[in-house]
């Protein structure tokens, strides 16, 4: 459900190239969930060290789809680095879910893993250990030092475009080239 205290659910998080943090430098992050005590987001440009099939092995999950195994499996944050965390289109009931947006989730549990591995899940999934925690008013407070600009979520830079390609494409949707912004933060 959508209320106002959620103003920024799907939306990305771009990291300005003067935000120095290595959890988010050049970082692109998809708020899930943000009211008055705190955000919570995914970083959805960070490859992990593992693969999809790496992690469905390690839950005793066997998976026949060489396209699932390879998928890389990305670094969603510094919170939670054991968890996983899958951002999905499919709206079927899941154990633990958290509705992002219209056509947009994030399931926790073990049961969306199931599925993928034996070819039944989401039409477009990604999967992510850890996730990114912002306290009551520091989101707030980090957006207006300037550290990130926003720009609304799509399926295609979430699920399609390569890794690489997800921080400068972010920056185009709101018409900004991210290589030409400064390094720096300064005052006149």
């Amino acid at each position: 459900m959508h209320d106002a205290a959620t103003p920024l659910a799907n939306q990305l998080l771009i990291a300005l190239p003067a935000l120095a943090d290595p959890n988010f430098a050049r970082s692109v992050t998809l708020i899930c969930q943000h009211d008055d005590e705190g955000a919570m987001g995914v970083v959805v440009n960070r490859p992990s060290e593992y693969t999809l099939g790496e992690v469905l092995r390690q839950m005793n999950l066997a998976s026949h789809n060489p396209r699932l195994d390879d998928q890389v499996v990305l670094a969603g944050g510094p919170v939670h680095p054991e968890r996983g965390f899958v951002l999905h289109d499919d709206a079927r009931a899941w154990e633990s879910t958290l509705e992002v947006a219209d056509g947009l989730y994030l399931t926790t549990s073990r049961d969306i893993l199931e599925a993928m591995a034996v070819g039944e899940g989401p039409a477009n999934a990604v999967m992510a250990l850890g996730c990114a925690g912002w306290g009551a008013g520091q989101l707030e407070y980090e957006l207006g030092e300037n550290s990130w600009l926003t720009a609304p979520a799509d399926a295609e830079l979430l699920f399609a475009l390569p890794l690489e390609r997800r921080w400068q494409a972010a920056g185009q949707r709101i018409g900004v080239d991210m290589t030409r912004l400064t390094d720096y933060s300064g005052h006149a």
